[in-house]
Parts: C-alpha cells; sequence; structure tokens
C-alpha cells in the first residue's frame, strides 16, 4: 500500500466540518484536520481522542503544595526556627493560616509550568523542531482536511476526492 494523501482545501469551517463528518459517516478516517482557529466539536468527530492533561495539572499541584509546606518546615521550624512575639515556633499546623497564600502560588506555579512542559514533550515541539504544514493557506483564512489512503482500506482515491467535491471542497490535491 502506498503512502497517498489526499488534501481537501476549504473556505468555511462549518463546510469543514460537514465533510469530515461525511467522511467519516462513510467508513473514512481523516488523518488531521488544518484550520486557522479551532473549530469546535470537530474533534469527536474525527477521532481525537481526550486529554489527560488536566490529571498531570493535578499532579504537579499535588507537588506544589508538598513542596510550599515543606519549604516553610524546614525554613521555620527545623533549620531557623525564630521565635516572633513570643509565640511558639515548633508546629507547622499552627502556623498553617500564615502559608496559605504562598502555597496557593506555588501551587498554581508549578500546576501551570507544569503542564505547559508536559503539553511541550507529548506533542513532541522541543526548540528547533521544524513545523509542518500541508498548505500555508491554512494559516490564514483557509481549512484543510487531510486523508491517508493507507489508513482506509477498501476505499479509493476516487471515492474520497467525490466525498470531498461534494462537501464543497474547492481544492482536491494529492501531493507528493
Amino acid at each position: 500500500m502506498s503512502n497517498k494523501q489526499i488534501h481537501g482545501l476549504f473556505d468555511d469551517d462549518e463546510l469543514t466540518f460537514k465533510a469530515a463528518k461525511s467522511l467519516v459517516e462513510k467508513g473514512i478516517r481523516v488523518k488531521d484536520v488544518f484550520s486557522p482557529f479551532p473549530i469546535h466539536g470537530i474533534d469527536p468527530v474525527i477521532g481525537v481522542p481526550r486529554t489527560n492533561l488536566h490529571i498531570a495539572g493535578f499532579i504537579f499541584g499535588l507537588c506544589g503544595i508538598s513542596l510550599a509546606l515543606f519549604m516553610f518546615w524546614f525554613t521555620m521550624i527545623h533549620d531557623w526556627p525564630i521565635n516572633v512575639g513570643g509565640k511558639p515556633n515548633g508546629n507547622l499546623l499552627q502556623n498553617l493560616p500564615a502559608f496559605i497564600p504562598v502555597t496557593f502560588e506555588m501551587t498554581v506555579f508549578l500546576s501551570a509550568h507544569g503542564m505547559v512542559l508536559s503539553y511541550l514533550v507529548v506533542n513532541k515541539m522541543y526548540p528547533g523542531k521544524k513545523g509542518w504544514n500541508p498548505d500555508p493557506r491554512t494559516t490564514d483564512d483557509k481549512f484543510l482536511i487531510q486523508v491517508n489512503l493507507e489508513d482506509n482500506d477498501g476505499h479509493s482515491a476516487e471515492e474520497v476526492k467525490e466525498i470531498l467535491k461534494a462537501s464543497g471542497a474547492e481544492e482536491i490535491n494529492e501531493p507528493g
């Protein structure tokens, strides 16, 4: 089987959404959709799974809380206890209300930065990587549906082209 692709170029996001839906309804797997802005609801149509980034954010938030509370315990109770106003300094729970704002900030800081780094690692968007876009017009005002024929056994290129044309595609290309 060849590594043949078909690109359908559209000028409207609603037409793109309907075309992707009609392709999937006919059993044709859509590899990707390129657009200048997100198209609401297209991810489940083309089979993009839900992300688990929120779980990573929760774990990084727990790390932030733990790091902040450890920092307070170590600096203010264990390593360098200071008697301020005659108040005892030996228990972290006694002094917890004073630590809440900084603990919250540390939680948000680690959660946000951890999610950004996780996103970049999972999507292989490391510094210096050259981006790939099949048609530069998709960054301005066009929408592109990419179909890989090797992913769609039993469906011919002509069948995919007919569905794209019937859905309102302006151009249909077969690169490389």
